[in-house]
């Protein structure tokens, strides 16, 4: 029996066929949109610390993945034998296929977008937490955006996935592709023909549908977006309307004054390893205070506790004489949120937000917190002018080096207006030539009378900024003493071993041996 070509091309002809593409495309639309956001509300309950909240969403993502979408149309079909209230609704094939299909689809999407959730890398919340972000902005201006970015091709898929899966849906009789096929070759009896044609406007529909949402991924795509390095006429115009930064005087503690920070009888451990054992410090507003050590005495939990992205055991952080964190306290209250944002955070591998502009990236906190966008942007404009990267104030993250990335992370903790800044190691990440840039941006502020905590190993840089050198051991201050101190004294033998100054006596080597 030959193929009949002129009944085939017949059917694209059809009205009933167009009308049923119609229904197919909503109904597929609507169940992919409508199961994305369950999806997503799935997701993030299963990655809930609270059990009462993650084991529900686990159960229902495992028992909806693992019933058929046949079975579960004809039950939904069926319920309102059960139930005669829903009759009005989903006696409707339409509204029965699309509540099937929202359900099973909502258990699938869930995990596309857990494994997008989890692929957000754990340092942008950080830094989000650090500017002052609670958790919902944290989750609609850093997380969601970069989980989205990520899931999306595997949403596209599932899309069209979807599209295809609406064809079960004619087992209730619903007016769509298969079904308006099975209707005519049951009078005719022209299989074949008819089915190829059902086939082809499948392939339409995903075509068309793939390639709007491809085109929406492209968009979404940082690494084809071209660096926009401004010329010398565009800085000018940018340096005019930038907001003037003024330099501060160095502040002079005033006698009875409250220091700037006190840390009192700080304890803190990760399980049995206890890595702050009973630290206690004070800084004086304007003083400069480098904190060197080896590696695992603790640097960088002191400071990470300091800025509340850490929890303390024991003890008692004091911010301008105010009790700021306490053991037990809860780390996202308003109280500590306001708190933090008094303190700037540079991080070691800069965690800037890769999916905003650099000029974003500075304005993101300030307007959060209520500024205007102008006045924002005037403000990250002349922080960007401060840092020596105004030119690429419209460039993202990774079209920058690694010294660009970390200037531009002064600048965002800076558009805070913190009265405290804090680094944990800026120049770690850095090669060799990239970190006298970032060095100087630091002697700056120095210069301006900024308070800053240091965790630095470039030692030279600590004797030559810092008031006084902290330097801890096994979870301890073991010194706390000015440069010349160290250089000269007596007690800083120790740590001139440690920053190479001196070769160790004859009698510590005898020892050591």
């Amino acid at each position: 029996m030959q193929f009949d070509w002129s009944y085939f091309i017949s059917l694209f002809s059809l009205p009933s066929f167009w009308h049923a593409c119609v229904t197919v495309v909503q109904l597929s639309a609507l169940a992919w949109f409508i199961g994305m956001l369950l999806g997503f509300l799935l997701a993030s309950a299963k990655l809930s610390t609270a059990a009462w909240i993650r084991t529900p969403a686990a159960l229902y993502i495992w028992f909806f993945r693992s019933i058929p979408l046949l079975v579960l149309v004809v039950f939904v079909y069926n319920l309102p034998q059960l139930f005669p209230a829903t009759g009005s609704v989903l006696s409707n094939p339409f509204y029965s296929g699309l509540l099937a299909l929202v359900v099973t689809e909502a258990a699938y999407m869930a995990e596309i977008h857990r494994g997008g959730l989890i692929s957000v890398a754990k340092g942008q919340k950080e830094a989000g937490r650090a500017l002052g972000i609670g958790l919902i902005g944290l989750q609609r201006l850093i997380v969601i955006p970069q989980a989205f970015r990520i899931s999306l091709p595997t949403l596209i898929n599932e899309y069209i996935t979807v599209v295809k899966l609406t064809s079960l849906i004619s087992v209730i009789s619903l007016t769509e592709l298969l079904t308006v096929g099975q209707r005519l070759y049951a009078q005719n009896f022209l299989v074949m023909e008819t089915l190829a044609a059902v086939a082809v406007y499948y392939v339409l529909i995903v075509t068309l549908f793939a390639w709007l949402l491809q085109r929406l991924e492209r968009h979404l795509d940082l690494n084809l977006r071209t660096p926009q390095t401004l010329d010398a006429a565009g800085t000018e115009r940018l340096r005019q309307q930038a907001q003037p930064q003024h330099s501060r005087p160095r502040p002079r503690p005033v006698a009875g004054s409250a220091p700037a920070l006190q840390l009192q009888n700080i304890h803190k451990r990760y399980g049995d390893h206890q890595v702050l054992k009973g630290v206690d410090l004070n800084v004086a507003s304007g003083q400069v205070i480098s904190i060197i050590g080896p590696s695992g005495s603790g640097k960088t939990s002191l400071i990470r506790t300091i800025n509340g992205l850490e929890r303390i055991d024991q003890g008692e952080i004091v911010l301008f004489g105010n009790s700021f964190i306490s053991a037990g306290d809860n780390l996202n209250s308003p109280q500590v949120r306001e708190g933090v944002r008094h303190i700037g955070m540079v991080f070691q591998n800069f965690n800037l937000f890769p999916h905003r502009c650099i000029l974003d990236n500075i304005c993101l906190a300030p307007r959060y917190h209520g500024s205007s966008k102008a006045l924002s942007e005037q403000q990250a404009y002349a922080l960007l002018d401060k840092v020596g990267l105004l030119a690429h104030a419209h460039k993202y993250p990774h079209q920058l080096s690694g010294g660009q990335q970390q200037r531009v992370a002064i600048a965002r903790a800076l558009a805070m207006e913190p009265q405290i800044m804090l680094f944990d190691e800026p120049t770690s990440a850095l090669d060799p030539e990239l970190v006298g840039d970032v060095l100087n941006v630091i002697r700056d502020l120095a210069r301006e009378g900024m308070t800053m905590l240091i965790v630095t190993h470039e030692m030279d840089f600590a004797l030559s900024i810092s008031d006084r050198v902290i330097f801890m051991e096994g979870g301890n201050i073991q010194l706390d003493a000015s440069p010349q101190a160290i250089r000269e004294a007596a007690a800083g033998e120790r740590v001139r071993r440690f920053m190479g100054l001196e070769q160790p006596s004859a009698t510590a080597l005898a020892a050591a041996l």
